[in-house]
């Protein structure tokens, strides 16, 4: 088969792309340049999408043997990632840009180009597995299981990508790595916001989005306790710098509970306000027939939680079996089925509200 091997200059990927050409496939490697900038994105253990990362993914490549390609995706990842990030803050939602990644730069755009080149896949260093049978499962390494940010892909997707490291641990990989003299062996993982150099979010968001003056209003008395200079810059669950200007009457920290664009209010207030039972999500996409039990995952890397799920259309509604906090709408619900053979994703949808 013939694959292009996605390498973003990491541990992961550059195993995944050593693996396939090991299985028999006939690879080609390609880095994605994503920044008009790259310096602006973050370098050495926080990025990887930097001009180092390319280095370290041609390097890896020409160890492995395989062609090696950057391939320009600076304007799909602007409009598609980053322009989306603020629009959503803006909306009042907190999204997950390495979702909206997967979903449109790496399994659309990145696909889309490949299928057209002729290439049959797409291979990436993602942790999770995908089956003979299909089914996309969870990676046996759970501390580093990615198949919460794959769940947005949809059939066509799948069925073209490839998942090397979904039977390894992450010390398998970076052994695997060092068997093959791949000089990332022991190159840190990346963390946090690629796009945003310094971890700011809130400076990145109000440079975009400018100052919003609004306030900041106690749900249970109703009164304004604190001002903002831009709602974007909160989240639902959030506690800490949300400028309060007097405490609670109970004396115990306060919670943001929602967030109102239309009246640009941020509204907060005790913990035990943050505990919902229904999660309401839209824009659903299955991968296998949505038959129970079910678990869902409201976060990457959150806690699973066993619910009743039902599903209309596009719309999905999981009533838990015991309260979650911090739930936020943008972020995605990720519906699984507990396997022994791993647990498989049925599918996905985007968080409008709970309650």
């Amino acid at each position: 088969m013939r694959v292009l091997a996605a390498m973003s200059g990491g541990v992961d990927s550059a195993v995944a792309a050593a693996l396939a050409v090991e299985a028999g496939h006939d690879v080609t490697g390609v880095h994605l340049a994503l920044a008009k900038n790259p310096q602006t994105f973050r370098s050495g253990a926080r990025g990887c999408c930097t001009l180092e990362d390319s280095r370290d993914a041609r390097r890896a490549a020409d160890v492995i043997g395989i062609p090696f390609y950057v391939w320009d995706m600076v304007e799909e990842f602007q409009e598609d990632v980053v322009d989306d990030f603020v629009a959503e803050y803006a909306a009042g939602r907190t999204p997950n840009p390495c979702l909206r990644c997967n979903e449109k730069i790496k399994f659309h755009a990145v696909l889309e180009r490949a299928l057209a080149l002729g290439f049959d896949a797409v291979v990436t260093g993602h942790h999770a597995r995908l089956g003979s049978d299909g089914l996309l499962r969870r990676s046996v390494d759970a501390a580093k299981d990615q198949s919460y940010v794959l769940a947005v892909l949809n059939r066509h997707q799948l069925d073209r990508s490839v998942f090397p490291l979904g039977p390894h641990t992450k010390a398998d990989v970076r052994d695997l790595a060092a068997a093959r003299d791949l000089a990332v062996a022991d190159k840190p993982d990346s963390h946090d916001i690629c796009f945003i150099a310094d971890g700011d979010t809130r400076g990145f968001l109000a440079a975009r989005l400018g100052s919003a003056p609004g306030d900041i209003v106690d749900s249970l008395t109703g009164e304004v306790v604190g001002a903002h200079d831009g709602a974007y810059a909160y989240t639902v669950g959030q506690r800490k710098g949300l400028s309060i200007g007097r405490p609670a009457p109970d004396g115990k920290p306060r919670y943001v509970l929602s967030i109102t664009p239309v009246t640009n209010t941020v509204t907060v207030g005790p913990r035990s306000a943050l505990e919902v039972r229904t999660v309401l999500a839209d824009r659903a996409v299955w991968h296998a027939p949505v038959e129970g039990p079910f678990e869902v995952q409201l976060r990457a890397h959150g806690e699973v939680y066993p619910a009743t799920v039902t599903t209309d259309g596009s719309t999905l509604t999981a009533v838990l079996a015991q309260p979650a906090t911090g739930v936020a709408a943008g972020q995605a619900i990720v519906v699984y089925r507990p396997d022994p053979a791993g647990d498989v994703v049925l599918g996905s949808a985007t968080i409008t509200g709970a309650r």
